[in-house]
């Protein structure tokens, strides 16, 4: 476990912390249309990957690999286990020089995720969970106590970029049943943990690439909260072009709950 955060944290300071706020016009790119890239994100990856095939021979599906060989990510289903990286997740945070942005790394047998790691390079912060172990912040448990009986106190992100709206008519005036709800950082890296922190009781997700929520969802539940599509079942690391939605709870009370509230359950 510590070898792996090593790992983030020296390739954060060696290829993306240099490039923060000094990045130039010619070392970002549009790999899709609306989806930037940068040279920090593709050289991370590239060390990234490297080290960990070194520490165990396994593939690795990263993000920007993926991007250049979609069949990359069937190794989620083909592969007994299999490395998953975010080279830099928040990559539009990272460009527009904003702190909210994280390296992270999964490990994921047979779909499930075993083992993760989310490395902040702005507050020099580690997060790392592994399965049926529990999780922990710079090497101190983490252990997220249960949400508040009262809803109008909790707060949570509705990310709303991907939302398919016929799905939660009138989520508008419904959220308006919480204390306080955002759309969220623009980074799993850093909103994932919040739940963890204990700073948000709740994040609704849509789309959910694996790179992206693999590492979070381990935290948080690891932590002892819930990672669920809104069926009830729990987060799988499925390749992209899965299923959509995914909602994250501090505890299952307020898993339900908020549930109920988003998808208009309630009366």
């Amino acid at each position: 476990m510590e070898k792996v955060a090593e790992i983030l944290a020296e390739t954060s300071a060696e290829a993306v912390e240099p490039r923060f706020r000094a990045l130039t016009a010619g070392e970002v790119m549009e790999k899709a249309p609306g989806d930037v890239v940068t040279v920090a994100d593709r050289e991370a990856e590239l060390i990234i990957a490297r080290r960990l095939h070194d520490l165990l021979p396994l593939p690795v599906v990263g993000e920007e690999a993926v991007a250049a060989d979609p069949m990359l990510a069937r190794c989620l289903h083909t592969e007994p286990a299999c490395w998953l990286v975010d080279p830099v997740d928040g990559t539009s945070n990272f460009i527009a020089g904003r702190p909210d942005f994280a390296l992270m790394v999964s490990l994921v047998r047979d779909g499930r995720t075993v083992a993760a790691w989310i490395w902040q390079p702005m507050t020099r912060t580690s997060y790392a969970a592994e399965l049926g172990s529990g999780a922990w912040r710079d090497g101190h448990r983490l252990v997220r106590t249960p949400a508040a009986d009262l809803p109008e106190k909790w707060r949570g992100s509705v990310k709303r970029r991907f939302l398919t709206p016929h799905l939660f008519p009138g989520l508008a005036t419904r959220i308006q049943a919480f204390g306080q709800v955002n759309q969220g950082r623009r980074a799993a890296g850093i909103e994932y943990p919040q739940i963890a922190d204990g700073e948000l009781e709740f994040l609704l997700y849509w789309r959910t690439l694996p790179w992206d929520h693999a590492p979070g969802s381990l935290l948080v539940t690891e932590a002892g909260g819930v990672s669920a599509r809104l069926d009830g079942s729990p987060y799988r690391a499925d390749p992209p072009g899965g299923e959509d939605g995914l909602l994250v709870a501090s505890d299952p009370q307020t898993w339900e709950h908020t549930r109920a509230v988003l998808l208009g359950l309630h009366g």
